[in-house]
């Protein structure tokens, strides 16, 4: 881009800190609209003038506020992120590849966390006060009241791991938890386990009973035993671990498929302190790969949730939803996929009985 050479008579002693709009303006020897322009993205501007006012934005360290561009544009580029599972290391990840993926996109996130609300409507004007463009919902443990009274409140709204459905009052991005309950009901029985069980997370939430549901209606259809099933207070490793003594009392299974990666982390642990050895007396089939379960210690055979595509499709339909026409509610699901480890027993060989 050429350079312009730039009147140097520009008095800057009353503002010799933050430079303005005015002052680049005085500098590039043109006027405060065409700066504002130069500035606008797809706004009529000359490539002479727009690199006079680069130039001069240079020289003085100047910067658009983003304040007043929202006033005069309608749009802050604030997008609210929802959740209320904080406690779980997941969720770092999945908050940095948001952040990431919108700041990427010329947006910043605005982190809400309902961990302790239990009023959507609060919340709703909460998020109306600081004006985002939109709200994506990061979570499947909140009431469903919640995505609906926002969307009902006039906000652009995606909700990201929530749950399945051909209907969905908003749009959807996340995976089929019935579907991902009969994998891992499948992948049990096929290394011939049979007395099994479900720990799932809080019962409240659509996506442990998803689970549940899934797992136990295969179990159902393959004509295996039925499955004890009990229910972690949160998705924590103490959780895990506190809720595993009470499915090993009633008569210690041979298998569980836990709804959580880090649920099954606490529960192992509380095997193996019990004297359970793993995988040999006792089998473990988590949920999501998280990092964690690559650990040497556990090592964890677990159903990969496709974190990273869930979170590119939600911000790229957000960003679709704000920049472009609104469009009727939709849902995209990712498929999930075992990743084998050392948990589980291996699959029998071709030939042989399972035991």
């Amino acid at each position: 881009m050429p350079h312009c050479q730039l009147p140097t008579s520009v008095d800057m002693a009353h503002n010799p800190m933050t430079p303005t709009l005015k002052d680049v303006a005085e500098l590039a020897g043109v006027s405060t609209s065409a700066v504002s322009r130069a500035f606008t993205k797809g706004a009529s501007v000359s490539v002479k003038t727009r690199a006079k006012v680069e130039d001069a934005a240079r020289t003085l360290g100047y910067a658009p506020s983003l304040i007043a561009r929202s006033l005069a544009t309608n749009r802050t580029k604030l997008i609210g992120l929802v959740a209320n599972n904080f406690q779980n290391p997941v969720f770092l990840d999945v908050f940095d590849l948001y952040t990431r993926a919108l700041q990427s996109r010329g947006y910043r996130p605005l982190l809400v966390n309902l961990s302790d609300v239990a009023d959507p409507s609060g919340s709703a004007r909460l998020l109306r006060q600081y004006s985002v463009d939109g709200v994506i919902v990061a979570t499947s443990t909140l009431p469903p009241a919640f995505p609906i009274t926002f969307r009902d409140a006039g906000l652009r709204i995606v909700h990201a791991f929530g749950r399945a459905s051909r209907r969905p009052p908003v749009h959807v991005v996340g995976i089929d938890n019935v579907a991902a309950g009969r994998l891992a009901a499948a992948t049990l029985i096929g290394r011939g386990y049979r007395r099994l069980a479900f720990l799932g997370g809080p019962q409240a939430a659509t996506s442990t009973q998803d689970r549940a549901a899934g797992f136990l209606k295969a179990l159902a259809e393959a004509g295996a035993a039925a499955a004890r099933v009990g229910y972690a207070r949160a998705y924590s490793y103490d959780a895990g671990r506190e809720a595993i003594g009470a499915l090993i009392e009633a008569g210690r299974p041979e298998a569980i498929f836990c709804g959580d990666d880090l649920i099954a982390m606490g529960a192992m642990d509380g095997a193996r302190a019990a004297g359970l050895r793993i995988p040999d007396d006792i089998g473990f089939l988590g949920f999501n790969d998280m990092a964690m379960a690559r650990w040497a210690p556990y090592d964890l055979t677990t159903i990969r949730q496709p974190i990273d595509e869930i979170i590119k499709r939600s911000v790229a339909l957000m960003l679709e939803l704000v920049e472009e026409a609104p469009s009727k509610p939709s849902a995209t699901i990712f498929p999930c996929a075992v990743i084998e480890r050392a948990t589980l027993r291996a699959l029998p060989t071709r030939g042989a009985k399972a035991r």
